[in-house]
């Protein structure tokens, strides 16, 4: 069996609920997986669940999510694996210290204006908020800081799965040959 040294890619989709995140995760790990690549999702939604049962949506409990999502994506891209993070992510330096726990990290801010999350809604999120039933939704009324500087934007509202998946593959192709 062969070893490979090569650190694998960690492709960290940060977005508010609705944006699209699981969606384009779920289709890119097909897609690498497809050419042979290694490849594993971390949802933030699933962590919540299986990790981080016992954390609520306080800023910290949000912070230490992203750090344990961050911590599991260093142990297996530093193992060759491609790690695909899917998690809102809501602030930004806690994102950004998970992310810099792998070495060849790659941040992609998935967007769609709040009317289309809302008209989406699949999990009721924003229904809720409306109504009043819960407070602290990020995006909502709980803020959400975009990543600032060197990544990618892929506006789901605008483009079709295919086409954010080609502008996603760009831009990993375009990163890695320009390292």
């Amino acid at each position: 069996m062969s070893q490979n040294n090569e650190p694998g890619r960690l492709i960290w989709l940060t977005g508010l609920s609705g944006a699209g995140k699981s969606t384009i995760a779920r289709a890119l790990s097909e897609r690498l997986q497809a050419t042979g690549v290694k490849v594993e999702i971390l949802d933030g939604d699933e962590i919540r669940e299986v990790i981080s049962p016992e954390l609520g949506f306080s800023k910290e409990d949000r912070n230490m999510q992203v750090e344990r999502i961050g911590y599991i994506a260093s142990l297996l891209t530093r193992n060759g694996v491609d790690v695909i993070v899917s998690a809102i992510s809501p602030y930004r330096s806690s994102r950004d210290r998970a992310i810099a726990r792998s070495s060849r990290s790659f941040e992609i801010l998935v967007s769609a204006p709040l009317e289309v999350l809302i008209d989406r809604d699949t999990k009721g999120l924003y229904g809720k908020a409306i109504r009043g039933e819960i407070t602290g939704l990020t995006g909502y009324d709980d803020p959400y800081e975009e990543p600032i500087g060197s990544h990618l934007k892929v506006d789901s509202h605008r483009l079709r799965l295919e086409d954010a998946l080609s502008l996603i593959e760009e831009y990993l192709n375009f990163e890695v040959s320009n390292v």
